[in-house]
């Protein structure tokens, strides 16, 4: 005997009800906050919450955010190293690796590193360094060669310009 095949029965689907915004209620509810200085019927009255007596209790007391309570503060037990140059250049660093990776004929530049995300935004000025190897040739526009890099470039036989990235 041949199985008879069941149709399958359509679930019928019942939209839900459309939620609007003023039937919406919180899962769970917030305590609220103390109404503190409101008298003694609030049930934070007396005190307001601040206990009796102590620095804590008073007007504009407790201390300063690193007071140790009279031990030396931490800030101040630490040593201090170094000094913030205000003359640093941001100078931005790419390998001969990374160049490796352009198409042959490209024309590279700070701006162009800084779209590849090769550089960070910040820098002012671009030099080229040594690391990896370059098969083709490119127009490398940069402040800066290491000597490496600038054998590995012109071996390859790349147009190398200097000083003119920040343009």
């Amino acid at each position: 005997m041949k199985k008879e095949k069941k149709e399958k029965k359509e679930k019928k689907v019942t939209p839900l009800p459309t939620t609007l915004l003023n039937s919406l209620s919180p899962v769970t509810y917030r305590q609220s906050r103390k109404r503190r200085g409101r008298g003694d019927a609030s049930g934070h009255g007396g005190t307001s919450t601040r206990g009796h007596k102590g620095q804590k209790a008073r007007a504009g007391g407790y201390h300063k955010v690193n007071f140790e309570g009279g031990q030396m503060p931490m800030a101040r037990r630490l040593p201090k190293r170094g000094f913030t140059n205000i003359f640093r250049k941001n100078v931005g660093i790419v390998n001969l690796q990374q160049l490796a990776l352009l198409p042959k004929g490209t024309e590279f530049d700070l701006k162009s590193a800084k779209e590849r995300g090769w550089v960070p935004n910040k820098a002012e000025s671009l030099k080229i360094l040594g690391n990896g190897e370059l098969k083709h040739a490119l127009t490398i526009k940069a402040d800066k060669f290491s000597q490496s890099a600038k054998a590995k470039l012109e071996k390859a036989g790349c147009k190398l310009v200097l000083g003119t990235s920040a343009e």
